[in-house]
């Protein structure tokens, strides 16, 4: 479905080159959860982001290709690359504050959507966020950091992409909508969805994912089988850096 041979990443920055990330490749296939784990400042946004053409191209450089399924993503044209984004591969990033215009009540992201409102209802309603008439009216500066992560997911669930990118999803909800958002993602990849997550959550990767790579030092580990990945962990080329990983958490 997604095909990644990245040979290189690099930002120019203040007259100087440096090198993110190197040697990139992976292949994400139907009905699966992949998770690329690693520490904060890692690199991991920057891989995701490079994955749809997102990055700046005015301070980075990606040398390589990336195919969603027979198309190379970096030789779309500007509409077909709009189109894919907005249907096909939708992200949630970390940042919640560049998900929503703050000038703009939620309803216009309702509206956008082009789903009628009973069924936003129901979604809202399982996503455990407030009724339509009282979410609708208010702007993403008038509901919580939680709340807010809560609702991107809805919106981007909506769309019914084939591919869902997460940039740590854990990281401003409580343990109890962490367990909803596991459920979320198991129902959306048994739907014939794939989920790539991004996250520094080894819980949170163990419980969710089929399939797990490490990021560190600029590279990414092979995917492996959530389970192996873990309990062979010793035999492990990346064993160590797991290790160290686990003891920042």
């Amino acid at each position: 479905m997604l095909k990644v041979d990245i040979n290189k990443i690099t930002l120019h920055n203040n007259n100087a080159t440096r090198e993110l990330l190197c040697n990139i490749k992976f292949t994400l296939r139907e009905k699966k959860i992949y998770t690329v784990l690693g520490k904060n400042g890692s690199g991991k946004s920057t891989l995701i982001k490079s994955l749809t053409d997102l990055l700046d191209k005015d301070i980075y450089k990606v040398i390589g290709k990336v195919y969603w399924h027979a198309e190379n993503i970096f030789e779309m044209d500007k509409l077909r690359l709009l189109d894919l984004r907005k249907k096909e591969i939708k992200y949630v990033l970390q940042d919640l504050t560049n998900n929503f215009d703050p000038l703009k009540k939620i309803k216009y992201y309702f509206d956008k959507s082009g789903v009628n409102e009973n069924t936003i209802s129901v979604h809202l309603k399982s996503f455990m966020l407030p009724e339509y008439d009282t979410i609708s009216n208010l702007k993403s500066y008038e509901i919580s950091g939680g709340m807010a992560q809560r609702l991107s997911f809805m919106l981007a669930i909506l769309k019914k992409p084939k591919l869902f990118i997460l940039d740590e999803p854990t990281s401003a909800i409580d343990y109890a909508n962490i367990n909803l958002i596991k459920l979320k993602l198991i129902d959306f990849k048994n739907a014939g969805g794939s989920v790539l997550v991004v996250t520094h959550d080894i819980n949170f990767a163990k419980e969710i994912s089929d399939e797990i790579a490490f990021l560190d030092n600029n590279k990414l580990s092979e995917f492996t089988e959530s389970t192996m990945f873990f309990n062979d962990a010793e035999e492990k080329p990346y064993s160590g850096l797991l290790n160290s990983f686990k003891d920042l958490q």
